[in-house]
């Protein structure tokens, strides 16, 4: 059964996220260390100044609720979703998945274009039915009795596209999990899938590099990765420590996250806000907030290293689903030669962007779209 949904949080929710901002307690931090022991602590006491006096949740609560939300039960959770029919007479089926830390967020801006392209000076044959999952854990689903990782959630979302939503093919689309959860769907549930999009190299080949270029590769990626394995290790071993702060903090919640996204994306001049607006970071941030979902949101890491970390089973190896790459400069996880990615996919489309990072369709809506149309036409 399928359920509409509308996003209606509470006046004393949403007070007691205020209050907890506006009461916190800041602590010193050196005066000359900038972003280089993480987030900076003038930057969050600003933000947090903006947060309590000008931003108002309830425009993006509108945003979420202009498109048509639903919830459905699979396998004992309930999975919201947005879905979006497109134009014309044909659309092709699409389902976008996110990653941590994002959310339905990072789609608001792009679902209207994909699924009604003739509203923007493109065409209506190139319309998409939009579905948008918050993933298990996350935001307004609900929460797995424990932890589950993207090859998991890949099967429920398989579910909802095809038992659910009535679809027999579909194009799975995703960056951060959201990447690995569609190379699991194209793994795992080949006869369903179009084609997958996808932005981000996160699987791995379980024989490794071969040639000189890939074993390069891999030493300057585990070198790279050093500095940003701490959060990745804690929520990937012990979620259930670090939640009673977060879930105590919205200020820590908050910071935890705008690290991220500083450091993963294609800023100008060391400044966040030259990509992203404040009201944008704190609605992907509320998201967690209002919905309380940071601890299990978290667990995907865990469910992750449960299920055999990054390594796909080479037994179906290279994909046979038709894939499209895009590769995006100021991605913080450097991709492999085309070399090690054709091992693992079925590389139909190789772009390399001109700019834009980690959260394409927040960086670079225009470029993500176009290159997801393009593959499209292909199918």
């Amino acid at each position: 059964m399928i359920k509409p949904f509308k996003i209606e949080i509470s006046k004393e929710n949403l007070q007691n996220i205020y209050n907890k901002v506006k009461n916190y307690q800041w602590h010193e931090m050196p005066d000359d260390g900038g972003w280089e022991y993480g987030t900076n602590l003038e930057y969050m006491k600003n933000f947090s100044k903006y947060w309590v006096e000008k931003y108002d949740w309830r425009k993006t609560e509108a945003n979420i609720n202009k498109f048509k939300n639903f919830k459905s039960n699979i396998e004992g959770i309930d999975i919201h979703f947005i879905h979006e029919k497109g134009s014309g007479t044909n659309p092709k089926p699409l389902l976008l998945s996110h990653g941590w830390p994002g959310s339905i967020v990072e789609f608001l801006n792009i679902i209207d274009k994909l699924a009604h392209p003739e509203k923007y000076g493109g065409s209506e044959e190139d319309a998409f039915d939009v579905v948008v999952p918050s993933l298990p854990g996350f935001g307004f689903s609900g929460r797995p009795s424990r932890p589950i990782g993207p090859r998991k959630m890949a099967s429920i979302l398989n579910s909802l596209m095809l038992n659910k939503l009535g679809y027999k093919k579909f194009i799975a689309q995703g960056g951060d999990f959201g990447g690995t959860i569609s190379t699991w769907l194209a793994y795992d549930f080949p006869q369903n899938l179009l084609g997958i999009h996808i932005n981000i190299l996160i699987t791995r080949h379980p024989d490794g590099p071969q040639t000189s270029e890939e074993k390069q590769w891999q030493e300057r990626f585990r070198k790279e990765q050093r500095i940003e394995d701490g959060y990745r290790t804690q929520q990937a071993t012990k979620p259930q420590t670090l939640s009673y702060a977060m879930m105590d903090s919205p200020v820590g919640v908050a910071a935890w996250i705008i690290e991220k996204m500083r450091g993963w994306s294609d800023i100008k001049n060391n400044d966040i806000e030259s990509v992203y607006s404040k009201d944008v970071l704190l609605s992907n941030i509320m998201v967690y907030l209002v919905t309380r979902t940071f601890n299990t949101a978290s667990w995907i890491y865990y469910g992750r290293r449960e299920e055999g970390g990054r390594s796909l089973p080479k037994k179906h190896l290279p994909l046979k689903v038709p894939t499209a790459i895009a590769i995006f400069p100021k991605e913080y996880l450097e991709w492999a030669p085309r070399s090690y990615v054709e091992r693992i996919y079925n590389v139909k489309q190789w772009t390399k962007m001109a700019k834009g990072g980690h959260f394409a369709s927040l960086e670079q809506p225009e470029l993500l779209i176009n290159d997801i149309t393009k593959f499209s036409k292909v199918l």
